[in-house]
């Protein structure tokens, strides 16, 4: 959990989006059957852009997703953090790291249905309109599986958000 960045490497990600999701049916059990499904998603910034926060809606799953991320001035590194409105928590492990030019990289320990595990959160700041982001797993710390991905393309904030949220059609 090396990887260090800076307090702007999320700016970009300001405003609104809209996003392709695909996330494997059954994690950790060698599937390879996805699922698909649309996202909306608007993300402001506070503290002077040492904090973001984000909502996720999802129409075809009938949910919503909220991320924080906190930028450390002291270790360089951010903390990100989710909450899904099917827990209704936030979940307490942080995946931490930064950004390295337009490709960053985070890490955690964790569990998985009472299983250890580590996740990776890889982005990738393809252009102005365009960025991607990947969760993995590893259930052994050598291999990474690959269980979710989000491809995000830039919309107008005055047609998809409402008061920083994504308004639900």
């Amino acid at each position: 959990m090396a990887v260090t960045g800076d307090m702007h490497d999320f700016d970009y990600f300001e405003g609104a989006w809209t996003i392709k999701q695909r996330r494997l049916k059954s994690r950790g059990a060698g599937s390879s059957e996805w699922e698909e499904f649309p996202g909306t998603l608007c993300m402001s910034l506070y503290l002077d852009g040492l904090a973001t926060v984000d909502e996720l809606y999802m129409p075809t799953k009938k949910s919503s997703g909220l991320t924080v991320r906190v930028f450390d001035p002291r270790t360089r590194q951010w903390s990100i953090y989710w909450a899904s409105s099917t827990t209704g928590r936030l979940d307490p492990v942080a995946v931490v790291g930064g950004f390295e030019r337009d490709h960053g990289e985070f890490y955690a320990a964790d569990e998985d249905n009472h299983r250890p595990i580590k996740v990776r959160f890889l982005w990738d700041k393809i252009d102005h309109n365009h960025a991607r982001w990947q969760q993995a797993f590893s259930y052994d710390n050598y291999t990474w599986e690959t269980n979710w991905t989000a491809d995000f393309f830039r919309a107008d904030p005055s047609t998809m958000c409402e008061h920083g949220r994504p308004k639900h059609s």
